[in-house]
């Protein structure tokens, strides 16, 4: 018994001693570990703690700028890929639009060079052109215009000659969402004789336009004023509006003539549809007079036949895109929510000029004879626009 005691106190001893000698050899490579690794600064020191690792897991990094726009630029076009058009006839506008844009932002000669391939007459007077859609015609200040590059034009025109007289001045504008034929004259004098003529109503000048319903009666003439009022709102803005010069019996079985507003500006459009189908038609238009935004106004608001596209004059009240029927929209194969992008169906189809008797016929853009195919209107003469 005493033996087994003995040699259990032993064996304590033993495991103590290596324990201590552990121990020992633990805290000497500790204070050689210390010795041998560099001295940092409070400072230095400060900046490792910060760029070291942290070790709650719940602790969240902070952002950075780049991740935030790289972030924001990933949602950007992810919205522009949701917002693609579906349909043909979706991407055919979108085209157009940026077709247009790239007309207003390019150089003068491109602009130049395009106007000399889309000459339709010419003589030692007159220069008549296919205006694009979406340019304008005047200086806007932003925008590449058809008048600041006709200087070029008329150099083109003339062979390119470096000494060269000849001049185009625009006689007979068209409003920038317009197509069509274009009239240009090539002196003052000529310019002068183009507006007296015009003003005489000896210049015939038919437009072509697909409206949203069917006119009623099929064919006739409005004769009603024009004036510009402010529409008042969440989006304050300036609209031309009707202004006539009858009213409504109380009785509802005549009209009264009451007194022409001041400022109402004498308007008359001669209409004539040509083919109505889907609920639009294809109609003739011929103004008889020059007020602004003349044949749009009459059609909106006197034949409740607004034009396709005409995105200003289908609301009274609101700035906001067109409202198509369903019906309309089937045939199309367009959405509501692009029916922003719908270009303005009113074409400058045809100009007759007495004196030389020229008489000019303007091809339809593509977007135009898109539209009347998918709606299946026709028109005479079509061999025209093939």
């Amino acid at each position: 018994m005493n033996r087994w005691r003995t040699i259990l106190a032993a064996v304590n001893r033993s495991s103590g001693l290596n324990a201590h000698i552990s121990l020992v050899k633990t805290r000497t490579n500790c204070r050689r570990c210390s010795a041998a690794a560099p001295r940092l600064s409070r400072g230095q020191a400060t900046v490792a703690a910060k760029q070291a690792p942290s070790s709650d897991k719940g602790e969240k990094r902070g952002v950075r700028a780049i991740d935030l726009a790289r972030k924001l630029q990933q949602e950007k076009s992810n919205s522009q890929a949701a917002e693609a058009p579906v349909s043909g006839m979706q991407k055919k506008v979108l085209d157009l639009k940026r077709f247009s844009l790239q007309l207003q932002n390019v150089h003068p000669n491109v602009l130049a060079k395009h106007l000399s391939r889309s000459v339709l007459y010419q003589d030692k007077d007159l220069v008549l052109v296919n205006k694009p859609y979406d340019v304008p015609v005047r200086d806007s200040g932003r925008d590449t215009s058809i008048s600041s590059v006709l200087p070029v034009l008329s150099k083109m025109m003339d062979g390119m000659k470096v000494r060269s007289d000849s001049q185009l001045l625009p006689c007979l504008g068209l409003e920038k969402e317009m197509t069509g034929v274009l009239l240009l004259a090539r002196s003052e004098a000529a310019v002068q004789h183009i507006q007296e003529l015009h003003r005489n109503n000896q210049v015939q000048r038919k437009y072509w336009v697909v409206t949203v319903g069917v006119p009623v009666p099929s064919e006739g003439m409005i004769d009603i004023p024009i004036i510009e009022r402010e529409v008042t709102g969440s989006q304050p803005h300036f609209k031309m509006a009707l202004s006539p010069v009858y009213r409504m019996n109380e009785e509802g079985s005549g009209v009264t003539k009451i007194r022409a507003h001041r400022q109402a500006l004498p308007a008359v459009t001669k209409y004539r549809v040509l083919d109505s189908r889907s609920g639009c038609s294809l109609v003739e238009l011929q103004a008889l007079t020059g007020v602004k935004h003349q044949m749009r106004v009459h059609m909106a608001f006197a034949l409740a036949c607004p034009i396709l596209g005409d995105h200003k004059y289908s609301h009274w009240s609101k700035l906001a895109p067109q409202k198509l029927p369903e019906r309309v929209l089937g045939k199309l194969g367009l959405e509501q929510s692009k029916v922003r992008h719908v270009p303005l169906h009113l074409h400058a189809r045809q100009l007759t000029v007495p004196g030389p008797d020229v008489t000019v016929s303007c091809p339809l853009p593509k977007f135009f004879k898109q539209t009347l195919s998918q709606l299946n209107l026709t028109f005479p003469n079509d061999k025209d626009d093939k």
